[in-house]
């Protein structure tokens, strides 16, 4: 009697996306509390990536005077995460609390596509600004030369449009299927699911591609930053007073300037790796453990991933004095005043 009504439970707790399809996949079943709980958080996170990033992008394109390389190229950066926070984190929350895909494969694989896609645009924005820190820090007379609006320009769509040809390319096109199709068609495919699925191979170039060499060259850049400032620290701190004070103070407070902002944007790489690493690596050994890592632990990790596009505003507003001035411009209303534009948030 007892074994009965155990079977009857486990058979009235399995509920399927469609339930007059067959093949369908199965619905999560989760207890009210905990759809609520996962609902509120992951809404959170939706509304701050958002609001936070909306900010930036508002701050950056309005006052001239952060009209400068670096500020455009994090600009950029805001639009990806904003993006991200827009079109495919609430998609994902749906996927995530209910465990199904009610939108088509068609949908699926634009939703996939852009969310591998911003994810790339995100690391590539971030290998173009260590550069651009690097030529800062490294080397200040080559900077003016270099880092002008043209190159900017190039770095923006460089970032945009080889990331989106990667990730539509391959997910369009099932290159990450290859070699692995019909194990998947067995055993990971079923009728309103959307899961993201990579064979060995698609796994380890994907993940190398889009996070580890790219994370690689950046920790490397923001080593060689950070030798050259401890150098030029050395080299400053062994002037005498009065050559500091008639002939370098304006270069001193420059090169002060430039290795602040080498740091506060490294902050922001560290940022981006501590969140991404755990699910990219785990993203590449699954398919030679077998698959085995449980789906809601990946799930989890990208969640965790999605964290950090909430998190680059809160930087920003932590570390940057003139984003934190120009916030309370656009909350207390100042931003509509005449001129607002030109409003000197820093001393040069």
């Amino acid at each position: 009697m007892n074994l009965s009504d155990h079977s009857n439970s486990m058979y009235a707790e399995t509920y399927f996306c469609y339930e007059s399809v067959s093949g369908s996949c199965k619905k999560f079943v989760r207890s009210l509390s905990l759809q609520f709980s996962m609902l509120a958080f992951m809404g959170l996170t939706i509304l701050v990536t958002m609001s936070g990033n909306l900010l930036v992008i508002m701050a950056i394109s309005h006052f001239k005077q952060l009209h400068t390389s670096t500020n455009g190229l994090i600009l950029s950066l805001a639009v990806c995460d904003f993006l991200l926070g827009a079109l495919i984190m609430p998609c994902s929350a749906m996927r995530s609390i209910h465990g199904c895909w009610f939108l088509g494969d068609l949908a699926c694989k634009l939703h996939t596509s852009t969310d591998i896609m911003l994810s790339t645009v995100s690391i590539f924005h971030l290998s173009f600004i260590s550069i651009e820190r690097y030529i800062a820090v490294c080397s200040p007379l080559m900077y003016q030369s270099v880092m002008n609006s043209v190159t900017t320009l190039l770095m923006v769509i460089t970032s945009w449009l080889v990331p989106a040809a990667f990730a539509f390319g391959m997910i369009f096109s099932e290159l990450n299927l290859k070699g692995s199709k019909d194990f998947y068609k067995t055993n990971v495919y079923c009728y309103g699911g959307c899961p993201v699925f990579f064979s060995q191979a698609s796994a380890a170039f994907a993940s190398m591609f889009s996070f580890f060499i790219p994370g690689l060259i950046m920790f490397g850049i923001y080593m060689k930053i950070y030798k050259v400032a401890r150098s030029q620290a050395r080299s400053i701190k062994g002037q005498t007073q009065q050559f500091r004070v008639e002939n370098s103070n304006g270069s001193r407070v420059s090169r002060q300037r430039e290795k602040k902002g080498a740091i506060i944007l490294a902050v922001v790489v560290g940022v981006f790796l501590i969140c991404w690493t755990p699910f990219f690596f785990c993203n590449m050994i699954d398919p030679f453990i077998g698959y085995t890592i449980p789906p809601t632990l990946v799930d989890a990790l990208v969640w965790f991933g999605y964290m950090n596009s909430s998190f680059n505003p809160l930087v920003y507003a932590f570390f940057y004095s003139w984003f934190r001035k120009a916030l309370r411009i656009i909350i207390t209303g100042k931003i509509f005043y005449r001129d607002s534009c030109r409003m000197r948030l820093y001393s040069e």
